[in-house]
């Protein structure tokens, strides 16, 4: 019989090597014949003429390396004439025109098509001159060979013991004759497949003092999927065995979360929380460590769009019922079961953090110094969990030594404070010495302190929490502004400071947000502070922005100099260095500084 116009032309793609990645043609065999398997399996448990069946599924791969045929057989349901005839020698029913007009060129991807359009059986031709398929359907009694050259096929009967089917693939090169290379395929793609899998493999034997190679089976993959076992049949020992064989990881994970999804979308999950942070965390080209598995078969473990960025040091298990075999990345992202187990992950993910914080906290507080930065991402732009994220996090305070929560923030508010107050900074230690703190440490207003990197970019963009503002105390503010009265009395100095600073700042105000100390410098509420300024300035933009420089006109200093304004040169570059140096910021003009600082000291002393 002739193929289709279609089929051939899809088996003379596959002849001509279109695909780099043939190894493939094993994933899609194998998962033929464990389909085949679970149709006789549900078969023989829910209809009587199959139940007297002797059943025990497996499959079975042989290698004649003399002849250079590779062999792959199940016991499962087998094919008649009649299958084998629409199977194998009709697909276009089975998208083979799709398949070929979604061909785009580019071989690594278009061999991700393969078992999306339901070809995959013709994978064998990208290794196989000729293909033999010999089956025999349960019950029956007559088998059928079918057999192609991918120029046309013929259907025949044959004598088969047993039922099922043994695929023999008539190879072109030597390749895929190596018991080491095909354990290797089998292990990567099918190893969690609920069948064995067995493999003749060579044995050497001593018999009265001669070696002997002898050809035994040996079972080759582990025929189970520990996140398709019941969760509570597994113990927590098991979880980190299969995280530390999995993931090549000797440290036991902080967190694993197991979920099995059943009804509209069916799936299964199974994630870890590492101890230890990967080496690329914080690389644009970071690996993914999530695989994505169909029906136990693996699918790839370089998908970033299983998860979002900010959870990227989340490794585990994703396994869809629904998926086509091998979705390129593409489908990947715009399926919508695998968004909306996306989806449903995120959330749950989440949930378990915030379990973890509730209850270990000291558990919790080990996975925020590690991956709370990351996390933190999540806030950026419009990701629909950011209350969620929100209460995730922990932060450093101006009353406290140890980490807070909002929510915790919340609970020690001061009586008619609607607001979160923050200041960012890239120093710990600078920010708690900051003046910018002394009034809020007088009322006893607890200030964040966000020495994060990442703090710079996301602490302006951060929504209300419960009612709360964010509100950045390094900003000026109307709120700040000192009364007409003592703006008038000094309103000659402070024209005279602006005019001696005006190429330093772009403006000097009188404030009371001061307490003990005499000045600080602030910027303008539109324009970026100094810790997104520095984050700018490392991404190669160097625009400079003045500061504004606020000063506290009771300050004795203040008062000093508006009894005696003809230090008021002197008087200025002190006052804006002294402000500079309290941000961490470097003197613009260390020798002027110096003689004025010198002049003072003599002065004094």
């Amino acid at each position: 019989m002739e193929f289709k116009t279609e089929v051939n032309q899809l088996l003379q793609l596959m002849i001509h090597s279109l695909y780099s990645n043939k190894e493939i043609f094993l994933r899609e065999l194998i998962s033929n014949a464990s389909d085949a398997l679970d149709k006789l399996n549900l078969l023989s448990l829910s209809k009587e003429e199959y139940k007297n069946i002797n059943f025990e599924p497996r499959i079975d791969i042989k290698f004649d390396t003399e002849n250079k045929i590779l062999s792959i057989s199940d016991n499962g349901i087998g094919m008649n004439e009649e299958d084998l005839n629409n199977n194998l020698g009709t697909i276009a029913k089975s998208g083979t025109k799709s398949f070929l007009e979604n061909l785009s060129g580019d071989e690594k991807k278009d061999s991700q098509l393969i078992g999306q359009f339901g070809v995959g059986f013709y994978s064998a031709f990208m290794v196989a001159s000729r293909v033999e398929v010999l089956s025999k359907k349960a019950l029956d009694e007559k088998a059928y060979l079918w057999s192609s050259d991918a120029s046309s096929y013929e259907i025949k009967e044959a004598q088969k013991e047993g039922f099922g089917t043994t695929i023999k693939l008539f190879l072109k090169d030597e390749e895929f004759l190596s018991p080491y290379r095909i354990e290797s395929i089998v292990t990567r793609y099918s190893n969690h497949i609920q069948f064995p899998i067995f493999m003749e493999k060579e044995e050497s034997q001593n018999n009265e003092g001669s070696e002997e190679r002898k050809k035994i089976l040996v079972q080759i993959n582990a025929a189970k999927a520990l996140w398709r076992q019941n969760k509570s049949s597994l113990k927590q020992d098991d979880y980190d065995k299969f995280y530390e064989q999995n993931f090549h990881d000797s440290n036991k994970p902080l967190l694993s979360i197991h979920t099995r999804s059943e009804g509209k979308i069916e799936y299964n999950t199974l994630f870890y929380i590492p101890s230890v942070a990967p080496f690329d965390l914080y690389r644009t080209d970071y690996q993914s460590h999530l695989k994505l598995y169909v029906k136990r078969v693996f699918i790839s473990d370089d998908d970033k769009e299983l998860l979002p960025t900010y959870l990227r040091f989340v490794r585990g298990i994703v396994d869809v019922e629904d998926l086509p075999l091998n979705v390129s990345r593409e489908i990947l992202q715009e399926n919508i079961i695998l968004k909306s187990v996306q989806e449903a992950s995120v959330k749950k993910i989440l949930s378990e953090l915030e379990k973890m914080l509730s209850k270990d906290r000291e558990k919790y507080e080990k996975f925020f110094t590690i991956f709370g930065k990351v996390l933190k991402e999540g806030l950026y732009g419009f990701s629909t969990e950011r209350d969620k994220l929100l209460k995730l996090l922990l932060f450093k305070s101006s009353n406290l030594e140890k980490l807070i929560s909002l929510d915790e923030y919340k609970q020690a508010l001061q009586e008619g404070q609607k607001e979160i107050f923050y200041i960012t900074g890239s120093s710990e230690t600078l920010l708690r010495s900051s003046p910018l703190l002394e009034t809020y440490k007088h009322k006893n207003i607890n200030v964040l302190i966000l020495d994060d990197e990442i703090d710079a970019i996301i602490a302006p963009m951060l929504p209300e929490f419960e009612g709360l503002k964010f509100v950045a105390i390094n900003k000026s503010s109307e709120e700040n502004k000192a009364n007409e009265e003592e703006e008038k009395e000094f309103a000659g100095i402070l024209s005279k400071l602006k005019d001696i600073l005006k190429d330093e700042v772009s403006d000097v105000k009188a404030s009371t947000r001061l307490h003990d100390s005499p000045c600080c410098i602030v910027y303008d509420k539109d324009k970026p502070d100094l810790a997104m300024q520095q984050l700018l300035r490392q991404m190669g933009q160097d625009e400079e922005i003045k500061p504004i420089l606020e000063l506290n006109l009771k300050h004795e200093i203040l008062q000093k100099l508006k009894e005696n304004e003809s230090y008021t040169h002197d008087i200025a570059i002190l006052l804006l260095n002294m402000a500079k140096l309290n941000e961490g910021l470097g003197v613009k003009n260390p020798k002027e500084f110096n003689e004025i600082l010198n002049k003072f000291i003599t002065k004094a002393l």
